[in-house]
């Protein structure tokens, strides 16, 4: 049910600026709003601290350190804080509004997603915290709530409130902070962060979006907590049968126990991710071996419960095993099972010369001669033996190494690094909605694979996002203008009306960003509209209809008669009250101007007060919205007259007389 009308802050406008339009989300330390910035008139999402909770200084600090460590990042995947500040009790931060769904919204829609879709999410997650990590921030409360996915399909990470830089404790009193499903053993063991932290829970949310499931699952918290910290998260092809061994592997590797046994942070998952996607066909990419939770069947095809239940950011007792009693669970990683070495090929010269010995002759006797030649022709095939060895390690492995792993460094970074190990490079650029301008998006060979020690390596660098001309609107109507920034691949964005002399009504006046800048896809551009020629309204308040009428329409607007009167102190009754737009402000020819007629001014009852006292008569008739002037005769203190008299009416705020003996 929507709530949104009883929240108080909607419709209000906080420090003169930001004008709350509609409740988006509520959260356990702040609600997040859908405004307006009326300054730079664009829309944003506006976080507003809960009140009872501004005079935490503990929280207020909190959500100012969100706002510095975001605004340290100027990322595409990350969104941005553009302000901060209070408003009396309220304690906010205006960001970036995303239109669109968060991943939680579209795992509990769609369940397991096909891996392709999940590694697209996963990459943009990556690259911001990449950007944090680099920045030495942690975000400490991954989860897919945190994930948000645009309309344009863009995928950005939100909500850095428990941002911390590395190696800070996030223990308070034993407690911990967080959300419990995506906690990495070493916050519930010790309550220190780094950025491995981050990177188990990516490894988790991968797991649920390849599966459709969390991968523990329990009645309390602590059962989910317990169950973390002695057992390891389960390969997705156990939920999901027919997922690739690499993806398999990917999230044990990520989701190990021991922090040593993830990749060091988000680039270097990134890396890793992208080594991984490199090695799948388009057929292990692309398959969906169960139908989604939408269509059924999925929800009995994978454990855990339901899928994509919500959890919030809560605090939680650390468990006691966490601080001593199974510090062994900490330190248990996954490990994958090998297949078994690949038989020799018997044609090869090496596999021969190490293949089992020719079966002796029938008897069991060697050949005359074999025993006195023995030592020597031992010791020639051991040569021989070696010598083809060395020579066939040299071609095959001597001349080869491995390609680094460079995805997500800058260009002069990753030439550096393949320089250092003896590679040449070749330098191509393409455009990435994901990866920023100038670092690697991919390479050729892939990171991992063999190559010739003095190969050559194919750099695809970022150019960013691809950019397109922003046309010439102006002169053209509001529906054509619109559908000329779609077809050019830009958004249509917020339409503002304007004064305009020279440009007639309706048609655009100018654009934000102006014609003929470069911008990305998808860049939402401001419409700027003509209203036509200003005209000044008259005043009529106080006229006849029919006068009023006749005056409006003589400059050239519409007149539109309100169907109910209103009382009115200003308007005489039968006259005109209210003017919209008012009287004596600018409207363009044409504009439709509402009056509303008065019902003359709204009377009240008069109490009688004849017979009281002087100071209660006062306060009866000040209680009653009237104003008192009070006569004293003789220098009694009773009433014995009033004007107007008890009974009758007059309009609040009018004088009643009382004469005292």
């Amino acid at each position: 049910m929507d709530t949104t009308v009883q929240d108080p802050l909607v419709g209000q406008t906080l420090d003169g600026r930001y004008r709350v339009e509609a409740r988006i989300a509520v959260g356990g330390m702040a609600t997040v709003y859908r405004a307006v910035d009326t300054r730079l008139d664009r829309v944003l999402a506006l976080k507003v601290m809960h009140p009872g909770l501004a005079a935490d200084t503990g929280f207020v600090e909190r959500f100012i350190r969100e706002a510095k460590a975001v605004a340290r990042l100027s990322h595409t995947n990350v969104v941005g804080v553009f302000d901060q500040g209070t408003d009396g009790t309220y304690v906010y931060l205006a960001m970036e509004y995303v239109a669109g769904c968060t991943l939680r919204d579209v795992l509990r829609e769609r369940g397991a997603l096909s891996p392709r879709t999940a590694l697209d999410i996963l990459e943009p997650v990556l690259a911001a915290l990449g950007a944090a990590h680099r920045a030495g921030l942690v975000h400490r409360d991954m989860k897919p709530e945190n994930v948000l996915i645009g309309d344009d399909g863009r995928v950005k990470v939100a909500d850095f409130g428990l941002v911390r830089t590395v190696d800070t404790q996030t223990s308070v009193s034993g407690a911990l902070l967080g959300t419990v499903s995506y906690l990495a053993p070493e916050q519930i063991g010790h309550g220190t962060v780094d950025q491995r932290t981050d990177v188990y829970a990516c490894g988790v949310m991968l797991y649920e979006m390849l599966t459709g499931a969390k991968p523990y699952s329990g009645d309390t918290p602590m059962q989910v907590i317990m169950q973390r910290l002695n057992e390891d998260v389960p390969p997705p092809s156990a939920a999901v049968p027919g997922l690739a061994p690499g993806l398999d592997a990917l999230v044990a590797r990520t989701t190990s126990r021991d922090p040593a046994g993830r990749p060091a942070d988000a680039v270097a998952m990134f890396a890793d991710v992208r080594a991984v996607r490199a090695g799948l066909s388009p057929q292990e990419l692309d398959d969906r071996p169960y139908e989604d939770a939408r269509t059924g069947g999925f929800e009995d095809a994978v454990p855990g419960g339901a899928v994509g239940s919500e959890e919030p950011t809560s605090v939680v007792a650390r468990p006691p095993a966490a601080t001593g009693q199974d510090s062994d669970a900490l330190h248990r990683t996954t490990r994958l099972p090998l297949p078994p070495p690949e038989a020799p090929d018997p044609r090869h010269p090496v596999a021969r010369s190490f293949a089992s010995p020719p079966p002796p002759p029938p008897g069991g006797r060697p050949r005359a001669g074999r025993g006195r030649r023995g030592p020597l022709a031992v010791l020639a095939a051991l040569l021989v033996i070696l010598g083809v060895g060395a020579g066939v390690w040299y071609v095959s492995d001597g001349q080869f190494t491995h390609v680094p792993a460079v995805l997500a460094l800058s260009q002069a970074d990753a030439q550096h690094k393949l320089t250092s190990a003896g590679l040449d490079t070749r330098v191509d650029q393409d455009f990435s909605l994901t990866v920023p301008r100038g670092s690697v998006i991919s390479t050729d060979p892939a990171p991992g694979k063999r190559i010739r020690s003095n190969g050559t390596v194919k750099l695809t660098v970022s150019k960013g996002p691809r950019e397109v001309r922003v046309p010439d609107l102006k002169g053209r109507s509001l529906a054509d203008a619109q559908q000329r920034l779609r077809a050019a691949g830009l958004t249509p964005g917020t339409v503002t009306k304007s004064f305009n002399d020279s440009v007639p009504q309706g048609q655009v006046i100018v654009t934000r960003p102006a014609a003929g800048t470069q911008r990305a896809p998808g860049t939402p551009v401001t419409l700027t509209v003509s209203r036509g020629s200003a005209v000044d309204v008259p005043d009529v308040i106080g006229d006849s209809v029919t006068d009023a009428q006749q005056e409006l329409q003589d400059a050239g607007f519409t007149v539109v008669l309100a169907p109910e009167k209103v009382f009115s102190d200003q308007a005489d009754k039968d006259t005109v009250a209210v003017e919209s737009p008012e009287g004596d402000t600018q409207a363009a020819a044409g504009d439709t101007v509402t009056i509303t007629v008065s019902k003359g001014q709204q009377l009240f009852p008069v109490p009688d007060v004849t017979g009281k006292k002087s100071s209660e008569a006062k306060q009866i008739l000040q209680d009653a919205g009237f104003d008192v002037r009070v006569i004293n005769l003789f220098f009694g203190d009773s009433v014995f007259s009033q004007s107007p008299d008890g009974g009758g009416q007059a309009p609040k705020g009018a004088t009643v007389t009382i004469w005292v003996r």
